[in-house]
């Protein structure tokens, strides 16, 4: 009967800690689908789509300042990436683009709420050479939030390390000072 019992708690405990990593798993394929469907949909001016990604009273932190609601970052996020406006001529078969893409993603998950680190860096072709060539490059410190099932950015911090808010070292990448020794 011990024996029994054993097997019986072992198997539990299996199932258990199962439905644990299959529930971080979960959460962090959605939220690594949630990056990437924002950087598709800014790079296609999907506001739509860029807005599904933000909580109702998030906070985008990027070189243009810090913007606060899901109006405001509407209103930003609409005169950005694809959603800016440009001119092409008529019988034109091709245009310019930049292409986002984000890797490395690190996530924390802890019950509804996570915090993510990723690498970004961002393909264009819009140059003088019509080559295509690296535009910008940095990362993103995200916390996001559980809501109504889906997560969502709570706060996009936005480091572009080709922009004047660069850094001479990032905390939130475990970066340490390095003009001190230890």
């Amino acid at each position: 009967m011990k024996k029994i019992l054993t097997i019986l708690s072992a198997a539990l405990l299996a199932c258990v800690s199962g439905s644990a990593l299959a529930s971080y798993a979960d959460d962090r394929a959605e939220i690594v689908n949630l990056s990437n469907r924002y950087m598709v949909a800014v790079d296609a001016g999907d506001i739509e789509t860029v807005m599904g990604t933000w909580a109702a009273d998030g906070v985008l932190v990027w070189v243009g300042g810090v913007v606060n609601g899901k109006a405001a970052i509407r209103k930003t996020m609409s005169n950005f990436g694809g959603a800016r406006p440009v001119s092409i001529p008529e019988g034109a078969t091709s245009r310019p683009r930049t292409r986002h893409q984000i890797i490395n993603h690190v996530i924390d998950v802890n019950g509804n709420t996570a915090k993510t680190i990723a690498y970004w860096f961002a393909f264009t072709n819009n140059t003088p050479q019509h080559d295509v060539q690296i535009l910008y490059f940095g990362h993103y410190e995200d916390e996001l939030a559980k809501v109504n099932g889906h997560w969502l950015f709570k706060r996009r911090h936005v480091f572009n390390e080709s922009e004047s808010n660069r850094a001479l070292f990032y905390p939130g990448l475990g970066e340490k000072d390095p003009r001190h020794k230890p």
